[in-house]
């Protein structure tokens, strides 16, 4: 059994069934899995697992599977399911996210409880997925661009700061919040050492300031889950209980605390509270300029009548040393003032001086494979291809194609005389 901090166990040697929460420690990390359905219906899914599967009780899309090595398969590459630890599924389904909503994840990297509020809404509405921190932006976009979704907005920026842009905006807020992480132990090298009990309190007082920026991001009407994955009162009960001493416009609708001896996985918390009061405001819509270059715009809507089979719509440029950055924004995109990492589905770039187009990963990833001229592979050349090497091509194979897997793209390959050269990034290669 790992070594757990002797405050720890005192402190929950309170609960009920102390003892067999111990002996939960002695068993390895619950793994899972979330079938990406932006993708893939739950059902196809079934028929081309890799893994044996088995429901986890609160996630419709969510599977306890064995093995290692998740997420480097093919079908992990083609954003196919995201790896994520069971009782974490269980606060997303508590929004109750409808299409069409104004959603916001508040502390959202790296992505499991956003891109799940994502699928709830199945690219139509406005979803906003704030990180703090500006590195952990980079796997939080990663994630969003993997899973192909259209109609996120990525901000970093602080809660009071977010708060400042969209007072009374958001139908629903999720509040996952930074906190002890007592239910990581057996997930993360560093939780334990890194416990204390001033880390609890410190934690506490944090989570408090975000939630008074949530409360005042929320519309009237409107519901809040706040969740955590540690078991400490102070960051979960007792922050409820406060946090609703101090806003009497809210009311407590639900609070579950899953412990690793009651259920199969490795704990947590989460409330659901709603905003009896208030009004839902609208928020500037964007106004940026949306095509500057022109000549690169042609470039881009020349080379998508050749290669793509769809069209994406409010398309905005923006320009860095000569490259244009093309992107489709979601509809009623909110102005949010600074901060703003990344909008929509980042398209192409193109060259301004000579009028190349390099197409971009994100777009590969969002498409589906009767919307782009493809070269479908078999499983050894899709190993192959994520390695970052190059494969044979038919030599009627001219240009850009997207690599496709049983019909689900890995991303870009450019084909020139019967070679198929590799545009997967590199970061991205196994």
């Amino acid at each position: 059994m790992i070594e757990l901090p002797a405050e720890f166990i005192q402190r929950m040697s309170k609960i009920a069934g102390f003892k067999e929460f111990l002996k939960s420690y002695e068993k390895p990390p619950v793994r899972a899995i979330r079938v990406n359905t932006l993708k893939i219906s739950v059902e196809d899914f079934k028929k081309i697992s890799p893994f044996e599967l088995e429901q986890v009780p609160w996630e419709k899309n969510g599977f306890y599977v064995n093995g290692e090595g998740l997420g480097k398969t093919i079908l992990h590459a083609a954003g196919l399911y995201y790896v994520q630890e069971p009782s974490a599924m269980c606060a997303a389904p508590k929004l109750d996210v409808k299409r069409g909503e104004r959603v916001l994840d508040l502390c959202s990297a790296p992505g499991g409880k956003g891109t799940q509020l994502a699928q709830a809404m199945d690219g139509d509405g406005v979803l906003v997925l704030n990180e703090i921190d500006y590195k952990r932006c980079g796997i939080l976009a990663s994630n969003v661009e993997r899973l192909g979704i259209k109609n996120a907005i990525i901000t970093c920026k602080s809660p009071k700061n977010l708060a400042q842009s969209a007072e009374e905006y958001f139908d629903k807020i999720l509040v996952d919040a930074p906190c002890s992480g007592e239910g990581m132990f057996k997930k993360e090298v560093n939780a334990i050492p890194e416990w204390s009990l001033q880390n609890v309190k410190l934690c506490t007082e944090r989570q408090e300031k975000i939630l008074d920026s949530a409360a005042v991001m929320l519309a009237g009407g409107g519901r809040l889950v706040y969740s955590t994955c540690t078991f400490a009162p102070e960051e979960d009960e007792g922050q409820i209980e406060n946090f609703l001493k101090m806003h009497k416009n809210f009311r407590l609708i639900s609070m579950d605390k899953l412990l690793p001896h009651e259920v199969c996985g490795e704990g947590h918390f989460c409330a659901v509270l709603e905003k009896c009061d208030g009004d839902r405001r609208a928020l500037n819509a964007f106004t940026g300029t949306a095509i500057v270059n022109k000549a690169a715009d042609r470039c881009f809507r020349d080379w998508a009548k050749d290669v793509l089979n769809v069209e994406f719509g409010n398309l905005f440029q923006t320009g860095d040393r000569g490259n244009v950055h093309i992107y489709s924004i979601p509809d009623e995109m909110p102005s949010l003032g600074y901060g703003v990492v990344r909008s929509g589905v980042c398209l192409a770039t193109v060259n301004a001086v000579n009028g190349k187009v390099e197409p971009a990963h994100a777009l590969a990833m969002c498409l589906k494979s009767d919307e782009v001229k493809h070269i479908e592979v078999d499983e050894a050349t899709a190993l192959k291809y994520l390695r970052g090497l190059t494969f044979d091509c038919a030599e009627s194979e001219k240009g850009w194609r997207v690599v496709t897997f049983m019909g689900y793209p890995l991303g870009w390959c450019k084909a020139v005389a019967g070679v198929a050269k590799n545009h997967l990034p590199k970061g991205l290669r196994i």
